[in-house]
């Protein structure tokens, strides 16, 4: 049975936070449709129900709080540290961070969603089944998604430089993820580590 893949929308004016997060979720979500809108009205004009999940700009989710109320549960407000935004049931998402921080608050409230019993389904867990890692490459998918190098990897599991090299080859060829970003959600969505460890 071949499943749809999950759309994902972006409503925000401002083009180049919409692109910059876009450009994200894209390399997280790899298997998604993201779509940009500008303006609550650009996405009325499409077909505002099939989305999986809605990241709204602050203005516009105030503005629009009826519709996106409604959808509570898809829901992801944009906002910033210098906004004091405080919502019932809807989670918020720091835009104004390094992208590091960004990657991991977004793995954040994928695990709370999926913890609550409403897993995203633009983010399906084992998907790539037929691609299983061997025990030494989630041994270095674990390491990588701590921040060792190559050097570091190598030293800490008593291994060669090459066979490092090999094992990273390995993994990115299985999965089809080659930054880091996109090989930590991978492993945070399969167990080997856990969002607030990295």
């Amino acid at each position: 049975m071949m499943r749809h893949k999950p759309e994902i929308a972006i409503i925000d004016s401002n083009t180049l936070s919409a692109l910059g997060l876009q450009s994200i979720l894209e390399e997280l979500i790899p298997m998604a449709v993201i779509r940009t809108f500008g303006s609550f009205e650009t996405l009325i004009d499409d077909t505002p129900d099939m989305y999986a999940h809605y990241f709204v700009s602050a203005h516009i989710y105030v503005e629009h709080v009826h519709f996106f109320l409604q959808r509570r549960k898809k829901t992801i407000v944009m906002a910033g540290d210098s906004q004091p935004f405080q919502l019932s049931e809807v989670p918020i998402l720091n835009i104004y961070q390094s992208k590091e921080e960004l990657v991991k608050q977004i793995l954040k409230l994928h695990q709370q969603a999926h913890h609550k019993g409403n897993p995203p389904e633009a983010i399906p867990p084992r998907r790539v089944l037929e691609h299983e890692l061997s025990a030494r490459e989630i041994e270095v998918l674990v390491l990588i998604t701590k921040g060792l190098i190559n050097k570091e990897i190598a030293d800490k599991l008593n291994i060669s430089l090459t066979t490092v090299i090999t094992h990273r080859k390995n993994i990115t060829d299985k999965l089809g993820i080659k930054s880091v970003s996109g090989l930590t959600i991978y492993a945070v969505m399969n167990g080997y580590v856990e969002a607030d460890r990295i």
